[in-house]
């Protein structure tokens, strides 16, 4: 096993399971077993209004797994910044980029303290590479970047994939998602890349509308946007890799067999890399 370093000498914050979290219902809807009654309570009442959230999530994850393929096969990145990590499943991150190139490091973040008390398996690197976690939130972008364990892994002189895949929702235009975004991406040297996904609103919008409800009704800010909003919100200022912002299914598919239709999905994302030089006005 890679070294590696969990922010274990800090004391975990306590798991309130009396409250859902977003972390907990993505693992429930692709079938695994870490969450609790509340997060199983609050998933049923968002699959009630958007029954093919399950197919969404299951998409989103698959999407992600070809998007950090990828990058470690073609573009040849080493470092991945995963935000929103959410709780360890297969092809976790750091698998799928080792697969390809045992050197990758990657630093995962979530601020779920039961992301926290799993940690461990999102540890397993190859003796080469190198894999953390942090217990830290995407709003407060600073924090993340300026985490001894994130400055320590990962080389900021290189280039770096920033991934936020299923958690952009989460933050809502209250929470200035945009300036957001520009400090992570300006901290990210030229040649790095953006790996983005998003839920949507562009094919089934009453669905969507009546399961951004029952999450908001539980305490978890959400804000489904369409997604060209999506589109300029991410990948404002970078290199779209093709084929763009697509639904996740269609963003380079493995197979050629029948895919979920749009309404099923119902989840845009890409990939964008920070271009080497900025253009000439």
């Amino acid at each position: 096993m890679g070294s590696a370093e969990s922010g274990e000498q800090e004391t975990p914050p306590e798991i309130d399971t009396s409250r859902p979290h977003p972390a907990r219902m993505y693992d429930y809807f692709i079938g695994g077993k870490n969450h609790f009654a509340a997060d199983r309570q609050t998933a049923a009442k968002v699959l009630r209004h958007s029954p093919s959230i399950r197919v969404a999530a299951r998409e989103n994850r698959a999407f992600l797994g070809r998007a950090v393929r990828y990058l470690a096969a073609e573009a040849g990145i080493r470092q991945f910044l995963d935000i929103g990590t959410g709780l360890p499943t297969t092809n976790n991150v750091h698998e799928v980029a080792q697969e390809f190139a045992p050197s990758a490091r990657v630093v995962y973040v979530d601020n779920d303290p039961l992301v926290l008390a799993h940690a461990r398996a999102l540890l397993t690197s190859s003796p080469e590479g190198r894999t953390a976690y942090i217990h830290a939130d995407l709003r407060d972008p600073e924090a993340i970047l300026s985490s001894p364990v994130v400055r320590e892994v990962l080389d900021f002189s290189q280039p770096v994939a920033l991934i936020l895949v299923a958690i952009l929702h989460f933050v809502p235009d209250e929470f200035g998602p945009a300036k957001i975004l520009s400090t992570l991406t300006a901290a990210l040297p030229p040649g790095s890349y953006l790996v983005a996904s998003h839920l949507v609103t562009d094919h089934a919008p009453d669905s969507a509308t009546g399961g951004q409800a029952a999450m908001r009704e539980a305490g978890i800010p959400m804000q489904r946007r369409e997604s060209r909003e999506f589109a300029a919100l991410a990948f404002s200022g970078l290199e779209l890799v093709p084929p763009g912002v697509a639904l996740v299914s269609e963003w380079r598919p493995e197979a050629d067999g029948p895919r979920p239709t749009p309404a099923e999905v119902g989840c845009y994302g890409g990939v964008g890399r920070k271009p080497l030089c900025l253009m000439p006005a």
